[in-house]
């Protein structure tokens, strides 16, 4: 069965054109209060973020990075600077027009799943096809090719409580995939896992960033972030560290070294 998932989509490009940036972000600022007892929780931070590449954003409480996953997400708007969505000026779109790309070029992974409880895998998957007003037929090749994905075909017709905790993030996973998003944006997406379960999940974000998918990741763990291409770090509404790993182009750094152990070792000598 197809998985009806091309490499790198989230948007139609012209034959020669250049694709803009999954994210771009210039001199972003969010102030929340005024006078004296504003708060800057971001302070002229500047970030780009080409298709493909997959980056761990880091800070401890306070360091503004719940603030930046909020106005990458189109959750909230910045104070000042600019922010650009696979090309598109945030700044410039009402609510309405904010829903629909965020529906259309968002996939969202949130720690606490955000599964609705009554209601199947499949149907939580489909939801954002609902909303985007896609045909019944079309809503249901699209969910079940997103469930075979994450691994999930045989789990299409569970409800949130037959599934483990594991289980159930990797349907907020596919739901995350449905729409063939541009950006997949994770906000601790292991929070509530145990151990084998994030790996499992970040095993899955590794491979869906293998065959192109653009992720970022919001933790606050240092091994879920040496799952990413970059790691980017905020102190106080700043960028202090934004460090690559593996090129943009290249295999995310756990995949990547899993491939050379598999490699054979060719063995010369006299």
């Amino acid at each position: 069965m197809s998985t009806g998932f091309a490499h790198g989509t989230g948007g139609g490009v012209a034959p020669g054109a250049v694709r803009p940036s999954a994210v771009h972000i210039s001199g972003l600022t969010k102030v929340y209060g005024e006078g004296e007892s504003a708060v800057h929780a971001l302070r002229g931070v500047d970030l780009d973020v080409p298709h493909g590449d997959y980056v761990a954003i880091m800070g401890a409480s306070g360091s503004g990075k719940s603030t930046m996953m909020n106005i990458i997400g189109c959750l909230d708007v910045p104070t000042g600077g600019g922010y650009r969505l696979d090309g598109i000026e945030i700044g410039s779109l009402d609510e309405a027009q904010l829903s629909i790309v965020r529906n259309r070029k968002i996939g969202f992974v949130f720690q606490s799943f955000n599964l609705l409880p009554r209601t199947s895998a499949f149907e939580n998957v489909e939801l954002p096809l609902v909303y985007g007003g896609v045909r019944g037929a079309e809503r249901r090749r699209r969910a079940l090719a997103a469930l075979e994905l994450v691994g999930l075909s045989d789990r299409v017709d569970h409800l949130p409580n037959q599934l483990s905790g594991g289980q159930q993030q990797r349907v907020a996973v596919a739901r995350a995939l449905v729409n063939a998003p541009s950006l997949i944006l994770a906000d601790e997406p292991t929070g509530n896992l145990d151990t084998h379960s994030s790996y499992e999940v970040m095993g899955l974000f590794d491979r869906l960033n293998a065959v192109g998918r653009t992720i970022v990741v919001i933790t606050h763990e240092e091994d879920i972030a040496e799952h990413a291409k970059r790691f980017v770090r905020l102190v106080d509404g700043r960028i202090v560290e934004d460090r690559r790993l593996s090129p943009v182009d290249g295999l995310p750094p756990k995949l990547g070294a899993a491939e050379r152990d598999r490699t054979p070792r060719v063995v010369t000598g006299g």
